[in-house]
């Protein structure tokens, strides 16, 4: 190939890229906002460059655009089948997993000694998003075997990883997370899968699970769940509950499989996020399912939720991915689109002009991309936190550690919620086009509905930041939010342009500090019902302030890369550096100023839903 067809053929990755995500904000939020590049003063990542992590991203851009996006639409179309006790899945599944194991994506931020690459998180993240962003439903076969091979590697004793750890980090084995059963939803405490204990190295389990993804497919060898499960005698609750690596076909003392008694009754019709399959499991019909025990007994749910966080911020950048690109879609759409004129121009024998031109059309674009933009931020805010707590000594840990905790909840739910809005905004800009299955956005819309469920519901995220992260050491946690939200404020201060967003922003702060203070004198108060009745409410508040710092952070550095360039700035980056400084005054002119209804809201003593019965809702 010579050096020009490499340049086309480049050209061409990054325009098909480009209809799902943009190769141009991923770098500047990387390497000029957050510096990730200054990660590689570490030991622990000083093998890594600017070089090798620009190589990451345009291989996985080069997948995205080569093998994930040219099936996006097909697998929402031929959604897996239910055949034989098995759900047929396409067979661009098997083929991305080998590509996934070759190229190491499974276990990239592993350390060395573990097979890993140590890369950052903050590239590890950035690849889920490519992968979601292209095409979410297959990128999730590797996000849910990266997950259970992280389990299995961070708890499980030698034996179990040598067993399992080669064959799912190669993408050969299939891993899933069990939790859901029939008829519990999320309260997990009441769980009923049950564990006997043998004196054989494992233990019988007997139960039913449901809602569980990718868990037996034939374009694996075996899949292998991570499933919790209450040894029998052990107490009710959370504090009886155990982790177990169950496979669907067990390794025997020759090394070969055999069937583990365990099977799927069949598989979801879903609304959207049709090309991975959600399944029903069977264990133990004839007492012959074998369970192995991961850690110590009636610490499985700990354990899960210890791996939680990282599974929530994949949710956060799941919907991030699918709002980007719905964006991108609405994007290119209105940019091509020619219809009706500007609102002060009545002579109708002029040309058309393209929708983009229009205030409402402008309007609704700016509300994607500041979602979208602004979440893929905090995601990789937060994924700075967790490569300095991997580096940084053990005394500086702290801050980070609980800033992740805090802001976890936020990572998660403000892409899903607003990405809802976002996604519905893109079928609108496409107008009757948009409900048609001949774009994408009506895709993304159903593809995206399922995050504010998965890994813990809206109202679950909810309750858990105002119930338990504000007050996390001691009230420390939201010391430290509020800390890097005045340094931002500070650094926007020096810039004349962005003065007045500084002070909304201190003002938003100073809000959320009468409502924070309101609430928990509720909590003392032996209230909780009142203090916990809002909490979605609460967190959404606490998002939009959360990404209004992302934007100002952006806006900074934004205006001093114009500053600093001047004259020398290319005009597509001055234009780049401009488009972030509007999206941020539209985010703080159009969607912080709600924090003020929320407020009132929050500060109400009108108790609608705690006071109503019931049955006024039955009538």
């Amino acid at each position: 190939m010579t050096h020009q067809d490499s340049i086309r053929k480049r050209k061409e990755v990054i325009q098909v890229a480009e209809r799902f995500a943009n190769r141009k904000d991923i770098r500047f939020l990387l390497e000029e906002v957050f510096d990730v590049n200054s990660l590689t003063q570490y030991d622990y990542f000083n093998d890594h460059s600017a070089d090798t992590f620009n190589m990451v991203i345009d291989t996985v851009m080069k997948m995205g655009s080569d093998m994930m996006y040219p099936v996006f639409q097909e697998m929402d179309k031929n959604p897996p089948r239910y055949e034989d006790s098995q759900a047929k899945v396409h067979p661009a599944v098997r083929a991305f997993l080998d590509e996934c194991g070759q190229g190491g994506w499974l276990n990239a931020d592993w350390d060395y000694a573990d097979g890993g690459q140590q890369l950052p998180n903050m590239i590890k993240f950035l690849c889920w998003f490519v992968f979601s962003a292209s095409n979410y439903a297959l990128g999730a076969y590797a996000q849910l075997t990266a997950g259970a091979a992280n389990l299995i590697r961070e708890f499980a004793s030698p034996e179990i990883k040598e067993k399992y750890l080669e064959k799912l980090c190669t993408g050969k084995w299939q891993g899933t997370m069990a939790l859901t059963e029939p008829d519990i939803g999320s309260s997990l405490g009441d769980l009923t899968t049950s564990a006997q204990t043998t004196d054989l190295g494992y233990y019988l389990i007997k139960g039913k699970k449901m809602f569980i993804s990718g868990a037996d497919t034939d374009a694996v060898e075996n899949t292998v769940n991570m499933m919790l499960a209450r040894i029998q005698g052990a107490p009710a609750g959370a504090k009886g509950i155990s982790l177990f690596v169950v496979p669907k076909y067990r390794i025997n003392k020759e090394g070969k499989q055999e069937y583990n008694d365990l099977s799927c009754d069949g598989i979801e019709h879903k609304l959207g996020y049709r090309g991975c399959p959600i399944c029903q499991l069977t264990m133990g019909e004839n007492n012959d399912c074998h369970g192995y025990l991961v850690g110590k007994p009636g610490r499985g749910l700990g354990y899960m939720f210890q791996m939680m966080n990282e599974e929530r911020i994949n949710v956060g950048i799941g919907a991030v991915a699918k709002s980007t690109a719905a964006y991108y879609a609405a994007l290119e759409y209105c940019s091509q689109r020619k219809q009706g004129r500007k609102l002060s121009e009545k002579d109708q024998s002029l040309p058309m002009v393209p929708l983009i031109e229009h205030p409402d059309i402008k309007r609704m674009l700016l509300m994607q991309k500041s979602i979208s933009e602004g979440g893929l931020s905090l995601a990789l805010q937060v994924s700075k936190y967790l490569d300095l707590i991997k580096v940084l000594p053990e005394e500086e840990r702290e801050k980070y550690s609980l800033l992740v905790e805090l802001l976890v909840p936020v990572v998660k739910t403000f892409p899903a919620e607003a990405g809802i809005l976002a996604t519905s905004a893109a079928i609108q800009c496409l107008g009757g086009y948009g409900y048609c299955q001949d774009f994408p956005v009506e895709q993304y819309f159903r593809d995206i509905r399922i995050d504010p469920i998965h890994e813990g519901t809206t109202g679950i995220q909810g309750q858990d930041i105002l119930g338990r992260k504000i007050s996390l050491g001691n009230g420390k946690a939201m010391q430290y939010f509020v800390a890097e939200l005045l340094d931002t404020i500070e650094a926007a201060y020096k810039l004349n342009n962005l003065q007045g967003m500084a002070d909304q922003l201190l003002q938003s702060i100073n809000e959320l500090r009468v409502v924070t203070s309101h609430l928990l004198e509720l909590s003392a108060q032996g209230k909780m019902e009142e203090f916990l009745a809002d909490g979605v409410l609460y967190l959404e508040m606490f998002s939009l302030i959360t990404i209004a710092w992302q934007w100002l952070l952006q806006a900074i550095t934004a205006s001093n890369s114009l500053q600093q360039g001047s004259s020398a700035l290319l005009e597509n980056d001055r234009l780049f550096y401009e488009s972030k400084i509007y999206t941020c005054r539209y985010f703080f002119s159009y969607e912080l100023n709600k924090i003020y209804g929320l407020a009132k809201r929050l500060t109400s003593n009108e108790p609608v839903t705690v006071e109503m019965e019931a049955k006024y809702l039955q009538v």
